[in-house]
């Protein structure tokens, strides 16, 4: 009779030769990740090795191995899609007892190129630091043990989590991988150049305190048995072994639970008066009328559409990022913070792209040069709900970071004023340049639109760094005035001033036009 563990194996195997049939492409990036990972991997084993004899080895391997089971634990909330056995309720109708099935998908989650990469990682961590018999002796049930744990951390991860991964706020999370990708290389530049300042012996405290934390407690045991320590490394692979035992009974506790109830989705849901309750209490918050409509459209816009709340989580991330991370580095300049607003301003452009086809019955609603302009208004007003507390807060914090308050009136009046040409050339711009957003896969421009994005959001930022000239001037001649400082704090109300004026002078321009162009618009945004 076949084991249940062997069949689940030959599915892996024979799931991973059907994707590689589907297309050329699909098969090109498997060839090329079966060739850099595996590389890569092995760049970081002999880096590794190199640091053996080294007095801080260890502040590498132990980290290093952590960081790894991060990785594994978070990955396949982002990536839900790259193995289609994580979802488990594909087999509920199957005769399967939890215990053999989780042996068996534990072993289908050895094979890929993911764990090889793992185990050559983590290889080189426990190899780095062992020395003598015993180390090695060690050394092999660590390596052993290490990968067991980060697989069976992503397993029960993604099982606790396979309603959520199936769902459209799964989708959410996978629109967002790229911008986990981008803040965490910004964190690793961040450690990498303490590290360049400091040495690796900054890495010592978090060695000491993740010795004792799975799976980098099994490279920290092949340590303490290198120095002689038997009892430490003991302790702390019987930790690892704990975590493993713990990890596999969560797992197995969670799928039983899992093929066992029904899917929460298709029951009633008892809580939906109360959020219509919510949404009731959040329209009285906002202006009567068109207005009001229109800016609580575009707020649900911004909580529900993956791409829309993609591109702000990345705008408002990024924002962020940029002037802090530069001051924290004690390179950066109060001035940073207008890329903040800048980035904020982007998502002006193209307003009407993100209705998709959906834009016809916003089209029925304008009959007039007013009624287009009350639409945009709103728009406008529902991006200032956010961006305006924000910018004030990206402006504080970085001044504070600098100690350089003096230069908080001008440094936020620039913002403004910057934010209100952005506001007044996106609304332009969404009316003109147009173009459409394909709501499946990762691309953000339909096929052969790609020049109108360009146009719209280069072109429109150019315009807004123009029209923001005369604050710009200002400032320039404040600061190179003799008395100039005395009076930089007029910065703050002539560009908060300056900005609410030219967006309602940009509103008002592209109301005409977009209530004369509503069939263009609609077919330009509608080929997504």
């Amino acid at each position: 009779m076949t084991s249940v563990t062997s069949t689940v194996v030959r599915l892996k195997l024979s799931l991973l030769r059907g994707g590689l049939r589907q297309s050329a492409g699909r098969r090109t990036a498997f060839l090329a990740s079966a060739l850099v990972a595996p590389l890569f991997a092995l760049l970081q084993l002999l880096g590794l090795l190199a640091l053996r004899g080294h007095a801080h080895a260890e502040a590498v391997a132990v980290p290093g191995a952590a960081v790894l089971a991060l990785g594994w634990a978070v990955m396949p909330l982002f990536f839900p899609s790259g193995d289609e056995t994580l979802d488990p309720t594909r087999l509920v109708l199957l005769p399967l007892r939890p215990r053999p099935l989780v042996r068996a998908l534990l072993a289908a989650s050895l094979i890929g190129i993911g764990p090889l990469y793992t185990l050559l990682v983590l290889a080189g961590c426990a190899l780095s630091v062992a020395h003598g018999a015993a180390g090695y002796a060690v050394c092999v049930v660590a390596v052993t043990l290490a990968p067991l744990v980060c697989v069976a951390l992503a397993r029960a991860v993604a099982t606790a989590n396979v309603r959520l991964l199936t769902s459209r706020k799964g989708r959410d999370l996978a629109v967002l991988s790229g911008l986990v990708v981008a803040i965490g290389m910004q964190l690793v530049n961040f450690g990498a150049g303490q590290l360049g300042s400091g040495g690796l012996g900054r890495l010592q405290p978090a060695a000491d305190v993740l010795s004792w934390v799975p799976p980098a407690s099994a490279v920290a045991a092949v340590r303490a048995a290198s120095e002689g320590s038997y009892g430490t490394a003991v302790g702390q692979l019987a930790v690892t072994v704990a975590a493993l035992v713990g990890l596999l009974a969560v797992w197995a506790r969670t799928l039983t639970r899992l093929m066992t109830s029904p899917d929460a989705s298709t029951l009633p849901t008892a809580g939906t008066g109360a959020r219509d309750r919510s949404s009731a209490g959040l329209g009285r918050l906002l202006p009567a009328g068109r207005t009001g409509t229109v800016m609580d459209r575009a707020l649900r816009y911004i909580w529900r559409d993956p791409k829309t709340k993609a591109a702000w989580v990345t705008s408002l991330a990024i924002g962020l990022i940029v002037p802090v991370y530069n001051a924290v580095q004690g390179t950066g300049s109060p001035y940073f913070v207008c890329f903040a607003a800048g980035m904020l301003g982007i998502q002006m452009y193209n307003q009407f792209g993100q209705d998709t086809s959906a834009f016809w019955m916003v089209a029925l609603t304008i009959s007039s040069s007013r009624d287009a302009y009350a639409e945009l208004r709103g728009r406008a007003l529902a991006l200032l709900v956010i961006t305006l507390p924000y910018t004030a807060l990206v402006t504080v914090s970085t001044t504070a970071l600098l100690g350089d308050w003096a230069r908080l009136p001008e440094v936020l009046g620039l913002s403004l004023a910057l934010l209100g040409a952005m506001l007044a050339t996106g609304a332009w711009a969404s009316a003109r340049f147009p173009y459409s957003i394909p709501q499946e896969g990762h691309k953000n421009v339909a096929p052969g639109q790609a020049g109108l994005a360009w146009i719209s959001v280069f072109g429109g930022m150019i315009a807004a760094a123009l029209l923001s000239s005369p604050v710009i001037a200002a400032t320039i001649w404040l600061n190179v005035s003799a008395d100039g400082d005395a009076w930089n704090w007029v910065l703050l109300p002539v560009g908060a001033g300056y900005g609410a004026t030219i967006t309602y002078l940009g509103l008002k321009l592209a109301a005409p036009r977009t209530a004369a162009r509503l069939p263009e618009i609609l077919a330009a945004v509608s080929k997504g």
